[in-house]
């Protein structure tokens, strides 16, 4: 790094630049940010594979669904997973913010639950 007077110029790249802040109010560091992002994916990633391989078993041995059937009924709801995501963006950040999409999903949330 280069030093210019008493300040060195390059330290603040290392912080992220986003305003996060750690327990005690300071900044964070880079390389000490973003690792459960993706334990958080690979997880999300096995649960919604794992379903999707066991579904058409299920559907067709539990249930008695036929194997068209059981497969179109999969097929509708990997159509489901991926596109709820995009309308849901786009619902928030058209008419709802921030403080109202979270309200909304809570409130779902904790109804259907």
């Amino acid at each position: 790094m280069t030093t210019k007077g008493d300040n060195e110029v390059g330290v603040q790249d290392d912080f992220t630049q986003d305003g996060t802040t750690n327990l005690k109010g300071k900044p964070v560091l880079r390389r000490e940010t973003g690792r459960w992002k993706a334990c958080y994916e690979v997880c999300e990633r096995m649960a919604y594979y794992g379903i999707a391989t066991n579904l058409v078993l299920y559907l067709t041995r539990e249930m008695k669904e036929g194997t068209v059937k059981s497969s179109n009924n999969v097929t509708n709801w990997v159509g489901t997973v991926w596109i709820t995501p995009i309308l849901g963006a786009y619902i928030a950040d058209t008419y709802l913010g921030r403080y109202w999409t979270f309200m909304v999903a809570s409130v779902i949330y904790f109804v259907v639950r």
